[in-house]
This record gives C-alpha cells, sequence and structure tokens, in this order.
C-alpha cells in the first residue's frame, strides 16, 4: 500500500465518521467491503452537502483545508465538539499524512481516555486497516532513516484491537486470522499454527472451528515440509503426527468439508511421509549392522503403514531384496 494510496482512504474515512457522529453511533456501519453503510435513514441535508465538499478535499490530499473544514464542523454542529472528537481529529489527520506511528497512538490514547466514545468503532476499525497494511508488507521508518517492513507492528495492532474487542467478536476474530495467515504466509508455520490453536479455543464449531483446525494441520505439515525432501527424514515426526490428528477431526467433525478439501489425500500423503520416516530408521540400523532393531523397524512399517510405499520397500528388503535402499532413494525424490 502506497503513501499516495492510503491518504485518500484516510481522508475518506474521516468524512464518513462525521456521519457517523452526527446521526449517532449507531447509524452507520463499516461493512467488510470497507464501506459505510446506513442503518438509519439520512441525517440532516446541510451535514451531508458538508460531508460531500469535505471528501472532496481530503480525496485530494489536502490535509490543511481537511482540517479547515473540521473546525467549520465543530462551530456548525457543536454536540460533536467534545474532546473525543479533538482527539479522533488529531488521529485521523495524522492518519491522513500516513504519520502512521502517531496515528496509532492517537487512535489509541482515544480508546483508552474515552472508552465510550462514539468514535471508538471507528478508531478500531482505523487500527484494524493500519494492521493489516503492516501485515501485507508497508513500510515503518526506524528511527527516522530506515524503512523497514512493519510485520511485528502489525501484529501488535491486531493483537491490541483483539484484547479490546475480545476474541468472541467479529472484529477480534478477524484481527486475529489475519495474524494467523500473515505468520502462514511468511513461512512461520510455528508461530502461525499457535494462533490458530488460540483462536481454536474459543471457535470450535463451524466455519470458524473448521478454519482452525485446517489451519493447525496445514502448519505442521509446512514446517516439516520446510526443507529439501532429502532432509525431512531426519526431523522429528511429531509435527507429521500432529498434522494427520488435526486433519482426523476435520473429517470426523466436517465429513462434507472434508471431502471437498480433499483431506483424505493430504493424510495419505502424511502416512506416506511417516512410514518414510520410519523406513530412514530401518535402514540405518541396517547399514550399522543393527540387523534386530533393522528388522524391528521395518516390520513396524509393514503393519503400521501397509498400503505405503515404503511398507513395499520394507517387505522387499525383509524379502532379501538388495534393491531396497534404491526404492526408498527414488521415493525421498518424489
Amino acid at each position: 500500500m502506497t503513501r499516495q494510496n492510503i491518504r485518500p482512504a484516510a481522508a475518506a474515512a474521516v468524512i464518513l465518521v462525521w456521519w457517523l457522529s452526527l446521526a449517532g453511533a449507531d447509524t452507520w456501519r463499516l461493512g467488510d467491503d470497507q464501506q459505510w453503510k446506513p442503518v438509519a435513514p439520512e441525517g440532516p441535508e446541510g451535514f451531508v452537502l458538508a460531508v460531500s465538499e469535505a471528501k472532496k478535499l481530503v480525496n485530494s490530499g489536502d490535509v490543511k483545508a481537511a482540517r479547515e473544514t473540521f473546525g467549520r464542523l465543530k462551530r456548525d454542529f457543536p454536540e460533536l465538539a467534545g474532546p473525543d472528537f479533538d482527539a479522533f481529529i488529531e488521529a485521523e489527520l495524522l492518519y491522513g499524512q500516513a504519520k502512521f506511528t502517531r496515528a496509532v497512538r492517537g487512535y489509541e490514547k482515544l480508546l483508552d481516555d474515552f472508552p465510550e466514545s462514539r468514535f471508538r468503532d471507528a478508531a478500531l476499525d482505523r487500527l484494524f486497516a493500519m494492521g493489516t497494511a503492516y501485515l501485507g508488507g508497508q513500510k515503518k521508518r526506524v528511527f527516522l532513516v530506515f524503512n523497514m517492513r512493519g510485520y511485528a507492528e502489525g501484529v501488535k495492532i491486531m493483537e491490541r484491537v483483539t484484547d479490546r474487542v475480545g476474541l468472541d467478536s467479529a472484529l477480534g476474530l478477524r484481527a486475529a486470522r489475519a495474524v494467523a495467515e500473515s505468520y502462514e504466509k511468511r513461512g512461520l508455520y510455528d508461530e502461525a499454527y499457535l494462533k490458530w490453536w488460540e483462536i481454536s479455543l474459543q471457535w470450535q464449531r463451524g466455519p470458524t472451528g473448521r478454519d482452525t483446525l485446517l489451519g493447525m494441520a496445514r502448519n505442521r505439515h509446512a514446517n516439516y515440509n520446510k526443507p529439501a525432501a532429502s532432509r525431512r527424514t531426519h526431523y522429528d515426526s511429531s509435527r507429521l503426527r500432529s498434522a494427520r490428528s488435526w486433519y482426523e477431526k476435520v473429517q470426523s467433525l466436517y465429513p462434507e468439508d472434508a471431502n471437498r478439501l480433499g483431506v483424505e489425500d493430504r493424510i495419505r500423503r502424511i502416512d506416506e511421509q511417516i512410514a518414510l520416516k520410519e523406513l530412514g530408521i530401518a535402514q540405518y540400523y541396517d547399514r550399522t549392522g543393527k540387523r534386530t532393531a533393522a528388522n524391528l523397524y521395518y516390520d513396524m512399517v509393514i503393519s503400521d503403514w501397509p498400503d505405503t510405499r515404503a511398507a513395499a520397500t520394507a517387505r522387499a528388503v525383509r524379502a532379501g531384496n538388495t534393491d531396497g535402499k534404491k526404492e526408498e532413494d527414488d521415493q525421498v525424490k518424489r
């Protein structure tokens, strides 16, 4: 998100929040498409015209003119001229200038000092928007010199939003999911897994419950798949078994979704990987001359994972087929 793109968006919200403030806290709501929607009849015609005029100013990036318009609105509509409105205006103008760090502090001060303010929801929505921008790669200035990706700042903002509204609310859930999805997108699979697990403690049923199970399973599996295939058999298989258990829970609780999403195929792939892991242990013992231990693991693969390619290799080795290691190597490459 560029400075040029974010400033008009910030300014537009300034104007639309005016409408929210005059018409009442429950009159206008910010929808999922980031558009304000009326749930009550329109306000005074004069205010609608003022909103339209101010909108043109802010869309042009003229923060100075927007500030002047704020002043006129405070004079024309004195019922808005409380200290919470002043705090909100200050934060909005900072946002319109792309001074996001200071804007975040401004919105949070508003929420701390005026928890019952009619601008509470608008401030939370703005924090969510900035958190989304940072999680999407928006840069922030560090020590007034360096521009760095603001992922950590985005996580902090979203965590604070969830803390304020609760994970059981729609906005709190959206903020928590955004953090989990950001971690996953950046390959931070342990962090993503833990965030999905946290969400699952509150949302255990319905589509969100299903998504948390899939998120935990997907990230556990992705963590095992992260190194090159030739190295995976050297890693602990606990993540594979964990992923398998979460996928099985999806099958149990959401059978139709599991069929649609191909969960059975994912479990089958995990079974192949676990079996291959156990086969690797058997072959290690084989190479080091510990035949009894090797046979124990070969038999375990055959017994526990009979339908896998690794089991076919184990059966061949137990039958005296010396090409077993070559077959296993071919499986790793696949």
